[in-house]
């Protein structure tokens, strides 16, 4: 067997045939080989088009606030591969890794039926068994794609929670907002509260709740948000709070992020009391790396906003994010766009926000050139536009084009955030604040 972490994800990243092959069959059989059961503690899964990332913070700092432990599975990493794996107040271990990486190994090998799995679905697996080792008050779970056939979903949700529905991976989700929707409610179950984070999500998702005998909870319907003069309040079916901070989370769609992880976590009462002080303390603790990030400048320098915005409806927040922050100066742009993403609709909807740009290549089997990007997006943009060989080379250029008074944004993926926070950490440009929580050196798979 592999022995370090990179010999496992050199591994596991050629174990399976295929890089994505949505499915439960294959975990379900490794698991049962394992003798695994359903958790007994609660469960929120989370899944969504945007905002998921941030409802699964929401959850996981009102519960560890309100003194419960908390395992969090998300995906994917910006800077190293343990951010995805969370036992309450720490990251999982190198250790840990390989020691379930050993025994679900053991549990694919068969003369007779071997099983082979993808990363994400070896990646899900050990969360699994380390949140049960750990023996946890609650799980806290991020879909990576879709629901139905996503590895999270063959973990029966105590609620179910599904933040926004956009057209992003339609060649596995479908093509229609009614498809997708169809594939993100599979992670509904009968009798449970079924959280819909979006006034404007399709009925699909209600009607699918309904058809299965799960229990809708909609955001404007059974759940409500308001801001205040100070402050702001959340209603819903067991908390009525007011005078609440204001999240921590940069932009206006957080206060809709968080009552919607409200909305979920008022479900588990009473079994898992949750106060009014606790969610306070858990709306200003909360913290989530490259969601509209800002980084203060230090003297003479500018301004860094990271944001993983990488499909049409998350660039259309970015930009009202953008907006609402009005800068002394200009708006610069580093971005990097994977391939199968739809770039042209994404610079559309922030095409105005920048007065220059420098598009970056990104690495994997997933990435583009910066050139293969220019054309792309070629019409959609008017400001002036430079490429550079990676995202460290662009966001040195665009730093030697700032002044004081600019800002510069880093968006459009994973694969474009987690790079430009190395080369920030490397220019001594990230506050203690915002440096990783590991001391090893990253884990990159």
């Amino acid at each position: 067997m592999p022995r370090t972490l990179e010999q496992w994800f050199a591994h596991q990243a050629q174990a399976h045939p295929q890089t994505i092959d949505l499915g439960l069959e294959r975990l379900r059989c490794v698991l049962a080989r394992l003798a695994w059961r359903q958790p007994s503690v609660p469960v929120i899964t989370v899944a969504g088009t945007n905002g998921k990332g941030s409802v699964a913070a929401y959850c996981a700092a009102l519960l560890t606030a309100a003194g419960h432990r908390v395992g969090t599975f998300t995906s994917p990493h910006l800077r190293d591969y343990r951010e995805r794996i969370r036992l309450h107040d720490r990251l999982v271990a190198e250790e840990e890794l390989t020691r379930v990486f050993e025994r679900i190994e053991a549990a694919c090998a068969s003369v007779t039926d071997p099983v082979s799995l993808t990363f994400f679905e070896y990646s899900a697996l050990a969360a699994f068994l380390l949140f049960e080792e750990a023996g946890l008050d609650a799980w806290v779970l991020e879909v990576g794609m879709g629901g139905r056939l996503d590895a999270v979903n063959v973990v029966d949700a105590t609620v179910a929670v599904v933040v926004s529905i956009g057209l992003d991976h339609q060649e596995y989700l479908g093509t229609t907002l009614e498809s997708i929707s169809r594939e993100k409610a599979g992670i509904f179950r009968a009798g449970r509260s079924a959280v819909v984070g979006s006034s404007e999500a399709p009925q699909a998702l209600t009607d699918i709740a309904q058809s299965i005998g799960a229990l809708p909870k909609r955001l404007g319907l059974e759940f409500h948000y308001a801001r205040e003069a100070v402050g702001w309040s959340y209603r819903g079916a067991r908390w009525n709070f007011h005078g609440l901070p204001p999240p921590a989370l940069a932009g206006d769609v957080q206060f809709a992020n968080a009552a919607t992880a409200m909305a979920a976590l008022e479900e588990l009462e009473p079994r898992m009391r949750v106060t009014a002080a606790a969610v306070a303390q858990g709306l200003k603790a909360v913290r989530l790396v490259g969601r509209f990030q800002v980084i203060a400048p230090a003297a003479g320098r500018p301004t860094w906003i990271l944001d993983v915005a990488h499909n049409p409806a998350a660039a259309r927040v970015l930009k009202e994010n953008l907006r609402a922050l009005a800068p002394a100066g200009r708006t610069l742009a580093v971005c990097g766009i994977l391939a199968d993403k739809d770039a042209p609709a994404i610079a559309e909807e922030v095409g105005d926000c920048f007065d220059a740009w420098w598009l970056a290549s990104t690495e994997g089997p997933r990435g583009t050139s910066a050139e293969a990007l220019a054309l792309r997006i070629a019409g959609r943009i008017r400001a002036p536009l430079a490429t550079a060989q990676d995202i460290a080379a662009a966001c040195a250029a665009a730093s030697a084009a700032a002044g004081a008074t600019d800002r510069i944004v880093i968006f459009g993926s994973f694969h474009t955030v987690g790079p430009a926070l190395d080369w920030l950490e490397s220019q001594s440009l990230l506050p203690p604040a915002a440096r990783p929580e590991y001391t090893h050196p990253p884990h990159r798979q």
